[in-house]
């Protein structure tokens, strides 16, 4: 059995013991994954001993430690399409990743292990550490998987019902259940029949104290009027590709050359959308600044009007809680997008809501909520202070930190729970 007990251990102020913490994220790095991050220095503030496994950025060292967070990381898998890549990413990545928990029980040991998805196959993980040494095991649910896979590939089968077995073993797995809104704590109380008092809210927040708009750089707009915005995720999933028809009509068919457009990001898409956007005569009109960092971040979005939140209407995007919607509120930008609903419980008045009709007028109405927002820079200023109140008063992390350190101190002292039947 893997030695566990460091001389260091964390305790409160009585004595007691401090959970100490091991987070485990496939799909991004940290300190890259902000939500991650945050809760990792949410946990150190409050005593906790945390460490993080994840993949490894270039140029990044196997083991570091960043701001007393202990970051152990593993080389990614090589790229590679289609479902048996993905199947031997994930394969690699687990066992990369269990390889470096062995490490972590060893040099500094942990009580509580966090996964966070996706993928939803750290149950597994969990599971293993609960029998060799009776750890506890959080579940960070960031992604429907089974939304995601119908949203990509427009069809359920065999796949998606393995999704979703693999999502109920996770939620009969975890001791606690932490969900970034009111859906997906829905979902975990239905479809994963967890109880509710063992799933907690903790929302994908922005830190207003960090976010401020400041002073605008004008050479990004490169000589032109305005300057629209998308940050985040670039897949077949996130609607870049109906973004760039929106300006595609914008430009050609509206007349609007006074725009340009920052498209902060990357993912499976990028180059395609690199193609489409070359296609459509947009290379004069489009930026594509692939993957940035938070400074990159806030200059772009403080010269920018206007953010754009082009996630279709599916199942997957109607439930999700869209981090970039949330940022763009913190840079005080109003926000344009489709009809979704956690997307517009977040951003209420600070959006302008285009309706989803399932036609290819969609993105043509997507250019003009854009247009008719760019000729009224009184409602823009109007909306962003809107989305910036809310973010300072309601949305802010701050106000999730409680809730989320709450998690593991309730976890402190108590037997893990029992497993429960993983049912069809």
């Amino acid at each position: 059995m893997p030695t566990d007990q460091p001389t260091d251990q964390p305790t409160d102020r009585t004595g007691a013991r401090r959970p100490r913490v091991l987070i485990v994220v496939q799909n991004l790095s940290v300190p890259l994954d902000r939500r991650v991050w945050l809760e990792c220095q949410a946990l150190v503030a409050a005593g906790h001993q945390v460490s993080v496994i994840c993949p490894r950025d270039e140029g990044q060292p196997p083991h570091r430690t960043l701001d007393g967070v202990r970051i152990h990381t593993y080389r990614p898998a090589p790229a590679r399409s289609g479902v048996a890549g993905y199947l031997v990413e994930f394969a690699y990545s687990w066992l990369r990743t269990a390889g470096l928990s062995f490490h972590v029980a060893r040099h500094e040991g942990f009580d509580v292990l966090q996964a966070c998805n996706p993928p939803d196959t750290y149950w597994l993980l969990g599971r293993l550490w609960r029998l060799l040494a009776r750890k506890r095991f959080v579940f960070d649910h960031h992604d429907l998987n089974p939304e995601v896979y119908e949203a990509r590939f427009g069809r359920r089968g065999l796949l998606h019902r393995g999704l979703l077995a693999l999502e109920r073993a996770t939620f009969a797995t975890a001791d606690h259940v932490i969900s970034t809104n009111e859906s997906y704590r829905e979902v975990a109380t239905t479809r994963g029949r967890v109880p509710l008092e063992h799933t907690t809210i903790v929302r994908s927040a922005p830190d207003p104290d960090r976010m401020r708009r400041e002073a605008p750089d004008p050479a990004l707009r490169h000589g032109r009027e305005h300057l629209i915005c998308y940050l985040g995720i670039m897949g077949p999933q996130d609607g870049v590709d109906r973004l760039l028809n929106a300006v595609d009509h914008l430009v050609h068919r509206m007349g609007r050359t006074d725009v340009h457009v920052g498209l902060m990001g990357f993912g499976d898409c990028l180059e395609d959308l690199r193609a489409q956007a070359h296609r459509q005569g947009l290379d004069d009109y489009v930026t594509f600044t692939g993957k940035v960092g938070p400074a990159e971040i806030g200059r772009w979005l403080s010269a920018a009007d206007l953010g754009v939140t082009p996630d279709p209407k599916n199942p997957f995007n109607d439930k999700s809680t869209m981090n970039k919607t949330l940022e763009y509120m913190a840079y005080e930008l109003p926000v344009v997008g489709f009809d979704l609903t956690e997307n517009a419980r977040s951003a209420a008045d600070a959006a302008v809501t285009v309706r989803t009709t399932g036609t290819p007028d969609d993105d043509a109405a997507l250019a003009r909520a854009i247009a008719e927002l760019l000729d009224d820079p009184e409602r823009r200023s109007r909306m962003g202070a809107i989305g910036r109140k809310r973010v300072e008063d309601s949305l802010r992390w701050s106000a999730q930190e409680g809730p989320y350190v709450a998690v593991f101190e309730r976890l402190a002292g108590k037997a893990p729970s029992r497993l429960r039947t993983v049912r069809g």
